[in-house]
């Protein structure tokens, strides 16, 4: 057995194991591919085990000149992705509007996942797959350690997540080091480029990629291991929060929401707010600003706590008498 032949199995084992089924015959994988060493391998692997079912997209933000022509270098591979697989229908998303300067990482991030779920809901698609892997993994857990992130946080990169009815985000490659992913690229002789923004000193993942590599002894293995467990135990505890939500609610007018918080630990209120606040925001189409499970929520319980009003991702808390009342912010007004 070849080493290819060895990383595509592994692959095709990988992908049950993260979306927590199996593949069904009717399932059809669209990759997100940026063109680096990471995605271009995930696009390899994919059409290799997974032949005639795969479809690929390219998201040029406008924010580089050479995105474009990245953009055309897949598009080119997909025509011909050799290995024995057919040609991969390839699709370049471009934002309607410009992408603003202010938080850009964060803003980028934002529209690359709103183009690319439209995109495969509109192709049929029923997995969209990134080429997050191992070593993204242990520097997502240390930057959010870092930050002074709980559960939600730490438990970093989720394997697969449900981002509409019919499309599952899905993190096959969790388990595979980066090194791994640019040795198959390499044999497999697969075009590729490095994007010069994963050398730069501003972004604090460029950081603390440098930490683990100048200190071995940071096991990145054994890092994305530890938050794989903390995401089974938070995955767990969502199952508790319909109970929590039930057992502490008190009935709301359509578009709010009230709870009991008086004398509950602050870990079971800090998901009792997670919960409300992505119900409610489910409920009223809120989009922006943007918002996980892992986002922070600190400072709106402190508030609450001591009987203030604060806003977050859209959603106002205020409370009187031991009750907590969420509802829709209303819209700052204009100086």
């Amino acid at each position: 057995m070849t080493e290819q032949h060895a990383a595509v199995i592994r692959f095709r084992e990988d992908i049950p194991a993260a979306l927590g089924r199996p593949l069904r015959s009717d399932d059809i994988l669209a990759i997100a591919v940026s063109g680096g060493p990471d995605s271009m391998a995930l696009l390899a692997l994919a059409s290799a085990a997974l032949p005639g079912r795969v479809i690929a997209a390219t998201v040029d933000h406008g924010l580089r000149p050479d995105a474009a022509t990245e953009a055309a270098m897949v598009a080119h591979y997909c025509g011909d992705p050799g290995i024995g697989a057919p040609p991969i229908p390839h699709a370049v998303l471009s934002p309607a509007e410009p992408i603003g300067t202010a938080n850009l990482q964060a803003s980028a991030r934002t529209a690359r996942y709103g183009l690319l779920i439209d995109w495969a809901r509109g192709k049929g698609a029923t997995i969209l797959a990134t080429g997050h892997h191992a070593d993204d993994q242990a520097e997502t857990f240390l930057m959010r350690a870092a930050r002074g992130a709980g559960l939600a946080g730490l438990a970093a990169i989720r394997r697969s997540r449900r981002v509409a009815d019919d499309l599952i985000l899905l993190r096959p490659l969790l388990t595979w080091r980066r090194r791994e992913l640019r040795t198959l690229a390499e044999a497999w002789g697969l075009p590729f480029v490095d994007d010069p923004s994963n050398a730069s000193d501003r972004y604090d993942r460029t950081r603390f990629r440098g930490l683990l590599l100048q200190n071995e002894w940071l096991d990145v293995a054994q890092i994305a291991r530890a938050a794989s467990h903390l995401a089974d135990a938070d995955r767990d505890l969502h199952q508790l929060d319909r109970w929590l939500i039930e057992t502490y609610g008190v009935a709301a007018a359509p578009g709010e929401r009230r709870i009991t918080a008086k004398g509950l630990p602050r870990e079971v209120r800090r998901r009792l707010v997670r919960a409300l606040v992505t119900s409610l925001r489910a409920e009223l189409s809120i989009e922006n600003p943007p918002w996980s499970q892992a986002s922070n929520v600190e400072s709106l319980l402190d508030a609450l706590e001591v009987g203030k009003s604060a806003t977050q991702a859209g959603i106002m808390g205020s409370e009187t008498g031991g009750i907590w009342h969420f509802r829709a912010a209303p819209p700052r007004r204009a100086i």
